[in-house]
């Protein structure tokens, strides 16, 4: 199996470093990241302006590594034009991606990018406190994930985010609670004002949601589609403009 590696951390993130070891067990892995951090880039691609890539060093023996002037997008789609690819990881992403955060998750866009290409896409993410994430103890649940996620060869997109210690494996769905806005004001060292965008969830998670699942200690899979459209709304739109 070829296995395409991505993120929008950038090429220096351990989170990336840890999946390619993973990875190296189910194939032959290339890893193609941002040379910079990208996150939060949701699925932007760079269409007016040209990409190029460089090798990178990265500490993972026998895997070859490419840093990109792009987006998560942008390396998804440089990396399966340049070499063979069977299936894109995006992640491990340092931090969740969870519910709303969904919709601008660069991790998640490279993951997508890939589907749009043919290509199964997954996108891996886990919190991140005080201390870094213990990559060794989430190798275990990785693996598990994967192998389940790999068992048939159909074109999917998959989202799962990993608890600092699972205790066990979840299918969920998407929370779409909503979120409370905040813009929060400040001064740089020279007096200069600037501005930082941050959400709160408002309310509890759900029961059987991504957010609920990684919460109470539990991996959360979520299997998703590119087509957004609101399907009970489309047919309710339909159903009324045949009466008339």
């Amino acid at each position: 199996m070829k296995i395409l590696i991505t993120n929008d951390d950038g090429i220096y993130s351990p989170g990336l470093h840890a999946l390619a070891k993973m990875a190296k067990a189910l194939g032959d892995v290339t890893i193609m990241a941002p040379d910079v951090e990208r996150s939060s880039a949701s699925h932007a691609i760079t269409a007016h302006l040209p990409i190029s890539y460089k090798t990178a060093t990265v500490p993972v023996e026998g895997v070859q590594a490419f840093k990109t002037t792009g987006t998560p997008a942008d390396c998804a789609a440089l990396g399966t034009h340049l070499t063979k690819t069977d299936l894109v990881l995006s992640g491990i992403n340092m931090g969740p991606n969870l519910g709303n955060a969904m919709w601008h998750s660069g991790t998640l866009a490279a993951a997508k990018q890939a589907v749009l290409l043919g290509v199964k896409g997954i996108a891996l993410s886990t919190p991140v406190g005080k201390v870094p994430p213990d990559f060794d103890l989430l190798a275990p649940y990785v693996k598990e994930t994967l192998d389940m996620l790999l068992e048939d060869d159909r074109l999917a997109l998959y989202n799962v985010n990993f608890p600092p210690k699972p205790k066990g494996i979840k299918w969920t769905c998407q929370s779409v609670r909503l979120y409370d806005n905040q813009i929060v004001p400040a001064v740089d060292p020279m007096g200069r004002k600037h501005y930082w965008f941050t959400v709160i969830p408002l309310g509890p998670a759900e029961e059987g949601t991504d957010r609920w699942a990684v919460e109470n200690g539990y991996v959360s899979i979520t299997p998703l589609r590119l087509d957004l459209t609101d399907e009970k709304e489309l047919q309710k739109r339909m159903q009324k403009t045949q009466k008339t």
